[in-house]
């Protein structure tokens, strides 16, 4: 049988010497046509009227490569892709790979030029004589053009004329190969071959087909294992090992006749070639995954993917940069710390569990730069509700895949307070208030459209037990004081108070104008965590706000790098920032967060309890990170609070800012900032803002009895219990001010255990 088939290939080879040139037409037309005549009708001498085959250029758009994500050390932690390819280099091929694939597909390769006339030839005798078509007769340049307009089409229609069995098709794709040939080399071509070809499994391409099936990259390929990827070729569908045991013997089949074919050629030894068939397939299926639900850190995935879809840096539409996300072959280098994100995870671990339905998250901001550090949740990211998985972006907001997320309480205080440092006011001035405050008018508020939007028939309270009294930006801020902070917002102003939230990067969760009503400052917004923390790191970084960014540099399958700077503007005087520092630093000595502590260096925050007890917060920062915790039930904050409710395996009665998200933020803080040398605070400017001013300044206590008078040793009158919040915007901030020692310290019946800090 071998004799025969040599005999009959030189027989072909004689047969066009002598016929020359004016042969060629009538041989392809043929080669084409043939399996269809008497069907279509067309005859030879019509079609060759309309060959006119001349070179024409090939479009060739770039393959789908893969995009891979790298922390901040460098190490891969996501990859998209639309077709998981990798490109290499010929010489990153092993010689055997090259010599199988050209032996099964096109022996004649390096000898012929963009049409096999004898391949072609002897592919017209075998469907003669076999009454169908039995052998192909296109080259490998012919396949790559073929393959390159597959890969072009846009459409399913454009894919099916790109395959199409017709006469014009075939006569396009050999005037495209006739360009091929004259652009490149013959190993050019075979690398660009060997680099789209489908393998089946979901591979594409020589290096991820070599991933795929035996784990090596495609230069340390052994015979039988390129016999298998040679064989695979042909017809990857048929013969996906994927598929099943019976397209594994497929392709078991498929290799041995690839083996046969080289030892026939003399490129490898008969008894090499029977060695290798005794091989096992040998097929290891492994994974490659793509998408943030198998990445280890998916919040934070989830947010470079929507941000690279969002961010006119990397194309001018949407679609543009969904298609360079899925095709592109960018190596995107990101912000995210391995350490932080780690000391995050731990600290969440600690006080929440998975399978909580309350849900904690935390971002890790870094001041003066933006560079996200750590975003993190408690539930799992995915679609099993069984699991308690979520879909979304529990720690981002809607632009970056993130959902509602949830009202941000008193966290809001401090834009109240930037706004009266920024008016003159100083640290010790303040007014008294009562238990509970009213607006005297409707035009005592109004919004940033001029809008009057007091409530006078409408009472915010601090708690029916705590009694008002005189507190300044000092003492009323240390108590979260509702009634302080409401006569405090009329006195700024409204519309300057959402007006220094917004220079601090403040906008909603859900993407919706924020709400301006006379209960802004208590925090009635829905929030995310990024956000937050973005905003406080604006007062850490003295007054400079800086677009949360977590991509650094993205490199293209070129090997050309684009680095991406942070973005950031001055929107705040330094010295306000500073005095607002000052104030929030006292928070974890005199304030709502005594009874957990500080971390062990400079620092300042703000704790967040929601009224009604729908979420908890805890916001801070130190001069060289800025972190934000939010605490509340996905399934509806309003229908889901937090009262009475069991978490990480610990009864709360209530849960305050200084419960869950507090602790959470100290032990990750502590954690992510071990190693690096502690940073102080710029010291407050007392000439500026040190005393009080006139009819803001204390009054003078009554003179003391013999017996002497307690005061109020609450401060003010705090509201333990949250405040009274809107009744428009939803609820607001509540006094965040946990039950003190001096009150019976810890709430009997279960109440609230604070746990010890783990380091």
């Amino acid at each position: 049988m071998q004799a025969q088939g040599k005999d009959q290939g030189s027989a072909v080879g004689n047969v066009l010497k002598l016929l020359g040139a004016a042969a060629v037409t009538g041989v392809l037309v043929a080669a084409v046509a043939l399996p269809a005549v008497g069907g279509a009708g067309m005859t030879v001498n019509a079609a060759t009227n309309e060959l006119r085959l001349l070179p024409e250029e090939l479009k060739e758009p770039p393959l789908a490569e893969k995009t891979t994500l790298l922390d901040a050390d460098g190490k891969q932690f996501a990859q998209f892709y639309f077709e998981n390819r990798e490109s290499v280099k010929l010489d990153q091929v092993a010689d055997v790979m090259k010599t199988a694939i050209v032996a099964i597909e096109d022996t004649r390769f390096y000898e012929h030029g963009a049409i096999d006339l004898e391949g072609t030839f002897r592919a017209v005798v075998k469907n003669v004589s076999g009454g169908g078509v039995v052998q192909g007769g296109s080259s490998i340049t012919q396949q790559y053009v073929k393959l390159v307009l597959v890969n072009a089409a846009e459409t399913k229609e454009e894919q099916d004329a790109a395959i199409a069995p017709t006469l014009s098709r075939k006569l396009n794709e050999l005037r495209y190969a006739l360009a091929v040939e004259e652009k490149y080399t013959k190993s050019e071509i075979l690398e660009r071959y060997l680099n789209i070809s489908y393998y089946g499994a979901g591979a594409y391409g020589i290096q991820a087909a070599s991933r795929r099936f035996f784990d090596k990259p495609a230069s340390k390929l052994t015979l039988w294992e390129a016999a298998t990827l040679a064989g695979a070729v042909q017809n990857p569908s048929v013969t996906d090992p994927g598929a099943g045991k019976a397209a594994r013997a497929r392709l078991l089949e498929r290799r041995n006749i690839v083996l046969s074919r080289m030892a026939e050629l003399g490129k490898i030894t008969t008894q090499e070639a029977e060695e290798a068939k005794k091989k096992k397939l040998g097929f290891k299926n492994i994974a490659a995954p793509g998408g943030c639900e198998v990445s280890d850190y998916p919040y934070f995935c989830l947010y470079v993917q929507q941000e690279i879809a969002s961010n006119e840096d990397f194309g001018k539409t949407r679609k543009q940069r969904e298609r360079l996300l899925q095709r592109g072959g960018l190596t995107i280098k990101t912000t995210l710390d391995p350490k932080a994100q780690k000391a995050s995870e731990k600290a969440i671990r600690q006080f929440v569990h998975t399978s909580d339905k309350p849900v904690a998250s935390q971002a890790m901001v870094v001041p003066g730069t933006g560079a996200i550090k750590a975003m993190a949740a408690s539930r799992k990211f995915g679609g099993n509700k069984k699991k308690n998985e979520i879909s979304y972006n529990l720690v981002g907001d809607r632009l970056h895949g993130g959902g509602a997320g949830f009202q941000a309480g008193s966290t809001f205080k401090p834009f109240t307070l930037l706004a009266a440092l920024d008016k003159g006011m100083k640290l010790n001035d303040g007014f008294n208030t009562g238990t509970g405050y009213q607006a005297p008018s409707h035009s005592s508020f109004r919004d940033c459209k001029g809008n009057a939007v007091g409530e006078p028939g409408h009472t915010v309270t601090n708690s029916s037990e705590g009694p008002g009294g005189f507190n300044t930006l000092t003492t009323g801020t240390l108590g979260s004081v509702n009634t302080f902070f409401m006569r405090l917002s009329q006195e700024v102003g409204l519309c300057d108070t959402v007006k220094m939230a917004k220079n601090l990067g403040i906008q909603r969760a859900d993407g919706n104008p924020l709400k301006e009503f006379e209960t802004f400052t208590l925090g009635i917004n829905e929030m995310d965590p990024v956000t937050v923390s973005a905003a406080y790191a604006t007062i850490a970084a003295r007054g400079t706000y800086c677009r949360p960014m977590v991509i650094t540099e993205s490199t293209d399958r070129e090997g050309k790098k684009t680095s991406y700077k942070p973005k950031c503007k001055q929107v705040l005087d330094e010295e306000v920032a500073d005095a607002a520092t000052h104030i929030m630093s006292g928070v974890f000595t005199k304030g709502t967060m005594s009874q957990v502590g500080g971390i062990g260096r400079d620092a300042a925050g703000k704790t967040g309890t929601t009224d009604a007890y729908t979420a908890a917060w805890f916001a801070g920062f130190t001069p060289d990170l800025a972190s934000a915790v939010s605490v509340g039930d996905p399934r509806g904050a309003f229908g889901h609070d937090l009262i009475g409710v069991t978490i990480g395996g610990r009864y709360y009665s209530y849960v305050y800012g200084a419960s869950i998200a507090g602790p959470i933020w100290k032990n990750s803080m502590i954690n992510a900032l071990r190693g690096v040398s502690p940073t102080s605070f710029t010291p407050v400017n007392m000439e500026r803002f040190g005393g009080c001013t006139g009819n803001r300044c204390a009054p003078k206590p009554p003179p003391k009895s013999d017996r002497g008078d307690g005061g109020d040793r609450r401060g003010g009158g705090g509201d333990r219990r949250g405040g009274g919040g809107d009744r428009r915007g939803g609820g607001g901030g509540g006094d965040d001010r946990p039950p003190s020692p001096d009150e019976g310290g810890r709430e009997v019946n279960g109440g609230i255990t604070i746990p010890p800090v783990i380091p």
